[in-house]
């Protein structure tokens, strides 16, 4: 009986001490928290989507999951470093540029202002640098000091493919302003980033900074960077720019918010959506590339860039299934489609790179 107590009393201290490491953030707590509890969709202790989103479907076990994961895929990632392109981080105040690093990772440069979009640097999207899937060779191209100096720093959500705890330490000091799903602001003071510096969002509101329009619309998700999940909340945002409008969608599955948000906020000159990632054993939380192409359609985007693929293995798919099936998909859909490589430079209504570099023989 003793025996069992310690054990007990042992794991707890080990938990707790866990769950203070730094990388975890902190949950939210005092105004923030009853911010969130005054949100409609807080119920139970928990933030819930629009719709029930289990996280699997009824004939799917967790073990399930582990058992398919750990079968593992040879084809989960490139044999051979992923090509990429050194970034030009030249401004132009007249055009749109967006330059991806791979997974959900972007900068938007635009009214002579620099966005940076959930930037993930490290080299595993993990709590612990020493456990979980590392980036794929040739995904390490550019480094948080390589980076202009930053007007915003954007966050859809608390993942640690989206929130990266060692980025946010590099990137602080040379971020003016960082703009938040609502809860996500309490990881970032635990991490040194000041209050005075960061806008939390929820569903439906609306900040203008400088000549910049965001608008934060609901995303179907979740969030959690330990076991209790959903505590924060996972937002897509409309960025409303001096002569452009994009959708930047973080992550979701599909559902019926992007039809609303085509409706009210559209048409948009761009929509970068996830398209990687995917799995029937958790079908409602990520979308599968045919439904992306068919959420760019509902939002009324002139041009769709696919992210959430090509730096992390985070499912069982072979690592470019998810842009070889977005990209028929979007040619049979007659939809604009832009494939750049890595660091490559997407100019709005300009350039649209479009080779299939993900085909290359040695990949």
């Amino acid at each position: 009986m003793y025996s069992i107590l310690i054990f007990i009393a042992v794991f707890v201290l080990f938990t707790v001490w866990v769950l203070n490491f730094p990388i975890f953030g902190r949950v939210p707590e005092g105004a923030r928290l009853a911010r969130i509890k005054k949100l409609p969709n807080y119920r139970d202790g928990a933030l819930e989507n629009l719709s029930p989103t289990p996280m699997k479907p009824d004939n799917v076990s967790y073990w399930d999951m582990i058992k398919g994961m750990l079968r593992g895929n040879v084809n989960g990632a490139p044999k051979s470093p992923v090509p990429t392109i050194k970034p030009d981080f030249a401004q132009d105040a007249s055009q749109t540029k967006i330059i991806w690093f791979g997974h959900s990772s972007y900068l938007i440069q635009t009214d002579g202002q620099n966005i940076l979009v959930d930037p993930v640097l490290s080299e595993r999207p993990s709590p612990f640098s020493f456990i979980g899937t590392k980036r794929f060779l040739g995904t390490d191209f550019v480094k948080a000091e390589d980076f202009p100096e930053l007007d915003v720093v954007l966050i859809t959500h608390d993942h640690y493919d989206h929130l990266d705890y060692q980025a946010i330490l590099k990137l602080k000091d040379k971020t003016k302003h960082f703009i938040v799903s609502l809860g996500v602001g309490s990881h970032l003071e635990k991490w040194g980033v000041s209050a005075s510096w960061i806008t939390e969002m929820s569903w439906g509101e609306e900040i203008v900074y400088n000549t910049l329009k965001f608008t934060a619309l609901a995303a179907r998700h979740f969030t959690g960077r330990t076991f209790k999940r959903n505590q924060t909340v996972w937002s897509a945002f409309v960025l409303q720019t001096s002569k452009d409008k994009l959708y930047l969608g973080g992550d979701s599955g599909y559902d019926t918010h992007f039809k609303d948000a085509g409706e009210h906020y559209g048409p948009f000159d761009i929509a970068i959506l996830e398209c990687g990632q995917y799995n029937t054993y958790w079908p409602l939380i990520h979308m599968f590339p045919e439904q992306t192409v068919q959420a760019a359609i509902d939002l009324n985007a002139k041009v769709l860039l696919p992210v959430h693929w090509g730096k992390f293995k985070l499912a069982m798919h072979d690592w470019n299934d998810p842009i070889i099936r977005v990209v028929n998909k979007a040619n049979e859909e007659n939809l604009k489609i832009a494939t750049p490589l890595m660091g490559e430079s997407v100019i709005l209504n300009k350039n649209y790179p479009s080779s299939k570099w993900w085909l290359a023989h040695n990949l």
